[in-house]
């Protein structure tokens, strides 16, 4: 499927070693790669539809990549959708209040009838593209009733989207909001952390020996490094299985 490497830190810190390593993994997701990062305080979304190793400015992109306080990237191998610009990750938008959103996302939705209805006006034709379609509608829903919104109250959305996207999906998902990052996993062995006195740095593979495995069914929120939510443990921990090959091929997405 995909790679997913994102950060949450305290200081502005030097992450283009990890950039390397991690995009060094491309040759096994060849299907376009993209990164959230910031510079002069403005965010940047960079992707392109072509393998990372073959990227003719991929090199001076992380050469060029100043220290980060948070950060996301993505190497794509596709499981739904083509090989192009609009199915590259990441996703980016703005929900009612102003507040800019970037979602990235591991995994494949084979069971959602929410989702259906975004393939009419997605603008690529990826399960999470729909994702980031849906979870923004859910936004908007909560901010036309109550305003914008404090982060219990995007906390508790983000992690509604998950236990109801999670069943019979795989859901790796690293999603920031502008000030908060959300992770999630519902799969075994598919995404792990390094924690110390700095943040968090999350990547799909280890890119050292000091990552450690992130917990399962859970969504966690950073804020600057430092963990300020965790929902309980869901029962939601997918198994990759036939049953869901059949579906998603039913569905023709």
């Amino acid at each position: 499927m995909c790679e997913l490497l994102g950060a949450s830190l305290k200081e502005y810190t030097d992450l283009r070693e990890y950039m390397k390593t991690f995009f060094s993994h491309s040759p096994q997701h060849p299907h376009g790669w993209g990164m959230m990062r910031f510079a002069n305080g403005k965010r940047e979304i960079i992707k392109e539809a072509v393998c990372a190793s073959q990227s003719s400015i991929l090199d001076d992109v992380i050469a060029g990549t100043l220290p980060q306080k948070n950060f996301l990237a993505h190497i794509r191998l596709a499981t739904v959708g083509s090989t192009k610009y609009e199915n590259c990750h990441p996703f980016t938008g703005t929900d009612f209040s102003g507040r800019n959103w970037t979602l990235i996302h591991n995994g494949t939705i084979y069971s959602s009838g929410k989702l259906i209805k975004y393939m009419q006006n997605q603008t690529g034709n990826t399960d999470s593209e729909r994702i980031f379609m849906f979870m923004l509608d859910l936004l908007n829903d909560e901010i036309r009733q109550h305003g914008a919104l404090t982060l219990e109250q995007r906390f508790q959305i983000i992690n509604c989207l998950t236990q109801e996207l999670s069943k019979r999906n795989k859901l790796n998902l690293m999603i920031f909001d502008g000030d908060v990052l959300y992770v999630h996993k519902n799969m075994a062995d598919t995404l792990t952390i390094k924690e110390d006195a700095n943040g968090v740095v999350l990547s799909t593979q280890a890119l050292d020996d000091t990552f450690t495995d992130f917990p399962i069914c859970r969504l966690r929120a950073y804020c600057e490094g430092t963990l300020v939510m965790e929902s309980p443990q869901q029962t939601t921990e997918f198994f990759p299985g036939l049953g869901n090959i059949n579906t998603i091929s039913a569905l023709n997405i």
